[in-house]
């Protein structure tokens, strides 16, 4: 089976373009259109922001490459709804809530996610990378904001106190481009930080895996399952997930010193597949790819008017879905910001939390994929005895199966202890799209988030009285006031009735107060968007 990608025209940019006046600076670009740039780029548009988007190809994913990543969690699934490709994701995907941790034939451990779940969302969507990359695509062109250069890659840059330069080769000429600000979402191998040689630290994987597409002509159930040990894989690890066009993914582990070149091969896949479904089972071949993997992060995400997301300023291992989930909520926390500054109602500043909460939850994911990785890889005698035993102990006592580490799910991170959160347990933390309402028809959190593009919203619990109207007009602040009853709203905030929830555009709790008093509010959003206090 043969994928047929999306390709998007060539146009000679203005810089080219000789009967062009001499184009002005831009306020923003961002180089690279992946999972990360895209996402950020249909984001600022949802919010009415333009900017400018270089990419080196003309289509999306990786060509060739059937699945890459496919797994998105509830958060990511919150984000593509308040950018509007949701209803597209959950058409075409395959959703589920429940996953096992199997040893041999023998269920250790399952979950149901979607058990207590009180998002509008599902807890997971399964769907190869790049149909979500060209959903997005899609949005982008609709919304018409964004300067979208295709087969445009950058090849200098120079980094000044007041701009970024960008020299870019475009297919028929090379020009020179002037950035406000750039964010690089070029990937792992970017190409900007390494030209600018930014402080990185990087580690090379020992773990060697092989991606196996197919189509089982036989229904399965719409679960993850995890083998750590299977007996058809020589008792090394094996993942099973459903995807999009009735097609499944199987990620086998290989042996630490096998050859990519071999393990890949159609032949040897299928063999692979014919000993894990058993003799008789029929399937389709779909796509074969190896995989390695390296850990990499950068010492800041910022660096003066150049900012860095996704695997471009961290990398891991796909343990948990926690690469192309974490630069979907880079985006995420970096657009409100860029469209508050890009407005002229924030200053950079705003942009140093960015780089503080982000990089927090990069180094969380990394120290929980590394933990997941030797627990299906062990690098020594000591850690092959501690997963046997945990395996043994699973299979008589619960307390046990909770040290399963095959992967833990990725989660939003928890802010919570940085600057410009409140006091309190659920300060930082996100904030599912709850219903503000009993009605099916009734609004959820993400209806209001988006009608406030990048403003914070305080929600009051009860009627607005007008003296805290009045205060936060006066104060001028970018800053909306909700009147809500929302019993949801209000347990997932901790918020006490006749109290407020200060939310930001990326649906974090910034912080809870007892009352409508205005000074406390004003001073918590003042907090929230890094501003000197009044």
């Amino acid at each position: 089976m043969s994928y047929q990608l999306p390709t998007f025209p060539y146009t000679t940019p203005p810089e080219l373009r000789a009967d062009a006046p001499a184009p002005a600076r831009h306020p923003l670009v961002i180089v690279g259109g992946g999972l990360a740039g895209l996402t950020l780029a249909a984001d600022l548009a949802s919010r009415g922001v333009r900017c400018t988007l270089i990419d080196e190809d003309d289509t999306v994913g990786v060509r060739g490459a059937s699945s890459r990543g496919i797994v998105y969690v509830q958060r990511s699934l919150e984000v593509m709804a308040r950018i509007g490709i949701f209803e597209r994701i959950a058409a075409k995907g395959a959703t589920w809530s429940i996953g096992r941790v199997l040893a041999g034939d023998e269920a250790l451990y399952s979950f149901d996610r979607q058990a207590g779940n009180v998002s509008r969302q599902p807890p997971f969507v399964n769907l190869q990378q790049f149909y979500l990359e060209w959903f997005l695509v899609d949005r982008i062109v609709e919304l018409g904001l964004t300067d979208l250069r295709w087969k445009q890659r950058v090849v200098g840059v120079r980094s000044h106190a007041e701009h970024v330069e960008l020299d870019v080769q475009a297919p028929d000429g090379r020009y020179t481009l002037q950035a406000d600000w750039v964010v690089d979402a070029e990937g792992v191998n970017s190409f900007v930080r390494q030209a600018l040689q930014l402080p990185e630290h990087t580690e090379r994987g020992q773990d060697r895996w092989c991606i196996t597409d197919v189509r089982f002509r036989q229904q399965r159930p719409q679960e993850r399952w995890t083998w750590i040990e299977a007996p058809f894989n020589a008792n090394r690890g094996v993942w099973q997930h459903p995807m999009a066009d009735e097609v499944w993914r199987l990620d086998f582990q290989m042996a630490p010193d096998s050859d990519p070149a071999e393990v890949g091969k159609p032949e040897v896949a299928r063999e692979r597949v014919a000993q894990m479904l058993g003799p008789g089972v029929e399937f389709e071949l779909v796509w074969v790819g190896p995989y390695s993997y390296r850990t990499m992060l950068m010492e800041r995400f910022r660096h003066g008017r150049l900012l860095f997301i996704g695997d471009a300023a961290h990398a891991k291992s796909p343990f948990g879905a926690r690469g192309g989930n974490s630069g979907i909520m880079d985006a995420d926390n970096l657009g409100w910001r860029l469209g508050l500054l890009l407005q002229g109602r924030a200053s950079p500043a705003l942009l140093d939390r960015y780089d503080a909460e982000r990089h927090r939850a990069a180094e969380e994911n990394i120290r929980i994929t590394a933990r997941s990785g030797r627990f299906m890889q062990p690098r020594s005698p000591m850690e092959f005895t501690l997963r046997k035993a945990v395996l043994q102990l699973a299979r008589r006592h619960a307390f046990a199966r909770t040290l399963l580490d095959a992967g833990r799910m990725c989660t939003p991170h928890h802010y919570g202890g940085l600057p410009g959160f409140g006091p309190g347990a659920e300060a930082g933390r996100a904030v599912p799209n709850v219903p503000l309402g009993d009605d099916a028809g009734a609004p959820a959190l993400l209806d209001v988030l988006r009608a406030a593009g990048s403003e914070p919203v305080a929600f009051v619990f009860g009627p607005v009285p007008a003296a805290l109207a009045r205060a936060v007009e006066a104060a001028g602040l970018p800053l909306r006031l909700q009147p809500t009853q929302s019993t949801l709203l209000r347990h997932a905030t901790g918020a006490t009735e006749g109290g407020v929830a200060l939310i930001r555009p990326d649906s974090h709790l910034a912080a809870t107060l007892p009352d409508n008093e205005p000074a406390a509010l004003l001073a918590a959003a003042r907090a929230a968007l890094a501003m000197e206090p009044a």
